[in-house]
């Protein structure tokens, strides 16, 4: 969730200050791994999964065992409705650790615009860092409207299809759908001649249909970036939305809905993917330890999202991109930084790999030998760092939680129950959100 500090009501105030009192028990101490005093100590803050917090927890130990007069103490971070709401809290409060791992581009305006982050591109090393990690081009889809870069690219999570190959061949089809039509035309054959007794057996895909902002982020959004040819929604902090795009996303899925293909209902007792009822998941590379965990012997692929048909050229997605920042809270700005760098490192993004199957952002990572056992090992996860020089994220540009919320009703009218046409959608979802742009001015 994404809270403004400003034009809010006394509520979310309230709210806020109430979190950051809380937040002010998390604050550094100078205390070494052996009790005693120490003359640089950081708070660092990763994200709180269990993958996560184990990587942190190995990398602050080889750190601190390196590097004894810069003490880093891990917490992950506190539990709330979301990270960013806690992080926002803390802006508010000054309880800020000195450094995240956790940075959702779509709430950094709401970070820098309350004065909360310091401009990584002002220390003098900031482009030999990054220069050997990743291409410049994608190094600048991060910087900030005033020029500067507040994140650190970190890691993605490219939103693909899976498929289960023994649904796929089950009704006799060899390969998964590549367009709009191909899936339509699958579904068909998988969904529909599952019927028994006027209910399904399986179904070509389902999604979370709840009106809820977050959960378009694994539908429209990257199926509207993949239709857009790798178009995200506004230019110059002004919407910019590709209107035929949009409008046949929202075309597909309604298409999905009133065909029987996608269920209007939530499933009871585990993921339908992995019980085998569902032929299709749209999700980032997280999903292969959970396959392996919940679904050990099933046969499944990992492609593309369907796209328009005609579509000519790449495919794009949504990356969900998790990047690192420094707090202007800290005591420490030159220690955070170097600290910040240890962590993208090639060994500790090898890490990141084999630890929580996320994908760094990096441009070499189907050609570094550091990374080559890993990839021979999970091979599926190849096709995630394929994908990955193909990803958008989210614009920096404030109140995106608001935005995806109109999005997320326009969703449910239209695609889940067809109540409205795809191009009254996508005019719905660009009016309200020329209202919310033009509301922050």
């Amino acid at each position: 969730m994404v809270l403004r500090l400003y034009r809010t009501g006394p509520a979310v105030l309230f709210g806020c200050a109430v979190l950051a009192s809380l937040l002010s028990g998390c604050t550094r101490q100078s205390v070494t791994g052996d009790g005693g005093s120490t003359g640089v100590e950081l708070m660092y803050w990763p994200s709180p999964n269990a993958q996560e917090v184990e990587l942190a927890d190995t990398m602050v130990m080889r750190w601190n065992r390196l590097h004894p007069g810069i003490h880093v103490r891990m917490q992950p971070i506190p539990v709330s409705q979301s990270s960013e709401e806690v992080l926002l809290a803390a802006i508010a409060g000054k309880t800020t650790p000195d450094i995240c791992s956790n940075i959702w581009p779509g709430a950094l305006r709401d970070y820098t615009d309350a004065g909360g982050l310091i401009a990584l591109d002002g220390f003098a090393d900031f482009d030999s860092a990054l220069g050997s990690r990743m291409p410049r081009d994608l190094l600048e889809a991060f910087r900030s409207p005033d020029g500067h870069f507040y994140q650190l690219p970190w890691k993605t999570n490219p939103v693909m299809m899976y498929y289960n190959i023994d649904l796929f061949e089950k009704a006799g089809i060899d390969s998964p759908p590549r367009t709009y039509g191909e899936y339509l035309a699958d579904a068909r054959k998988i969904a529909l001649e599952s019927i028994r007794g006027g209910q399904n057996s399986v179904w070509m895909g389902e999604r979370d249909i709840r009106p809820i902002w977050v959960q378009r982020l694994f539908d429209f959004y990257p199926f509207y970036i993949a239709a857009s040819n790798g178009r995200t929604l506004f230019r110059d902090g002004k919407p910019d939305f590709d209107t035929t795009a949009a409008a046949a996303v929202f075309q597909f899925f309604q298409d999905c809905y009133r065909n029987r293909f996608f269920p209007r209902t939530f499933f009871q007792g585990g993921d339908p993917f992995f019980l085998g009822k569902k032929a299709t998941h749209f999700a980032g590379p997280w999903n292969v330890a959970a396959t392996a965990k919940f679904a050990p012997s099933m046969r499944y692929g990992v492609v593309p999202l369907p796209v328009p048909d005609g579509h000519q050229g790449p495919v794009y997605t949504s990356g969900d991109y998790k990047n690192i920042s420094v707090f202007s809270n800290t005591r420490h700005p030159r220690e955070a930084w170097e600290f910040a760098k240890f962590l993208i490192t090639a060994e500790h993004d090898l890490l990141l790999l084999e630890l929580a199957d996320q994908i760094p952002v990096r441009g070499d990572l189907l050609k570094n030998p550091v990374f080559a056992s890993y990839f021979r090992k999970k091979p599926v996860m190849v096709k995630f760092a394929e994908q990955a020089p193909y990803t958008r994220g989210m614009d920096p540009v404030p109140d995106l939680k608001e935005i995806f919320d109109g999005f997320a009703q326009v969703y449910e009218r239209c695609a889940v129950f067809g109540e409205e046409s795809a191009g009254q959608a996508v005019q719905d979802a660009l009016r309200r959100t020329e209202l919310i742009v033009e509301w922050n001015r």
